[in-house]
């Protein structure tokens, strides 16, 4: 297998048509090596068109679907990141390759090993790792720019309220087969503005909090 012709190509035959322009994310596409995130026994999938299970019911998005999640948070130098479902860490490398500290909050221990061992290969260390339970909120602090890797039914107001003004939050709102990705922008310490970027179906976030349902 020729890795750079695969790589090539999932960039230009899966990841431009998708929308996907912006020049630095493209770029980081080729640097980091999404073949080291993927299991071993998955290898072969690594630049495929398809979700990639992880194990644990977790799966690595679709390349088009990382590149365009990446896209829309814009994210700076400067900006200081949250991710909610770290997996094998590849989308957690390409936050820390673009800003300049991701926290990373896996509920599956074993994942953030996984993790863990996949950045340390890069030589990626502006990435804290944490184990617990983010699925409505994770701490006090407030970032630039927030990714939910995991579906939510409902999206917690909590991490709206954790954003900067100025701040961004990408998160696949719904249930399947009829998601959403949104991107939430805090323009104002009291106003945010919502658009819809594509419809998806993704794994959902672990105890994402479920809407009241009506039983006949």
């Amino acid at each position: 297998m020729n890795l750079e012709q695969a790589r090539f190509n999932m960039i230009e035959q899966q990841i431009r048509p998708w929308d996907v322009l912006d020049a630095g994310v493209l770029d980081l596409l080729k640097a980091v090596r999404r073949e080291q995130f993927v299991p071993a026994a998955s290898k072969a999938l690594a630049f495929v068109d398809t979700e990639i299970p992880l194990g644990y019911g977790v799966t690595m998005w679709q390349p088009k679907v990382e590149a365009r999640a990446l896209q829309s948070l814009s994210l700076k130098a400067g900006d200081v990141v949250l991710e909610v479902g770290t997996g094998s860490g590849f989308m957690t490398a390409l936050l820390a390759r673009m800003a300049r500290q991701v926290t990373s909050v896996e509920i599956v221990p074993e994942l953030n090993a996984m993790a863990a061992r996949n950045l340390a290969a890069q030589h990626i260390d502006n990435v804290t790792l944490q184990v617990g339970d983010a699925s409505q909120q994770w701490g006090e602090a407030e970032y630039d720019a927030i990714m939910l890797t995991g579906s939510v039914p409902l999206l917690p107001e909590a991490y709206k309220n954790q954003l900067k003004v100025g701040g961004r939050l990408f998160a696949v709102v719904g249930d399947a087969p009829a998601m959403k990705a949104q991107l939430i922008t805090r323009v104002e310490a009291d106003r945010f503005e919502s658009s819809t970027l594509f419809e998806t179906v993704v794994a959902p976030l672990k105890n994402a909090r479920q809407p009241q349902r009506f039983v006949f």
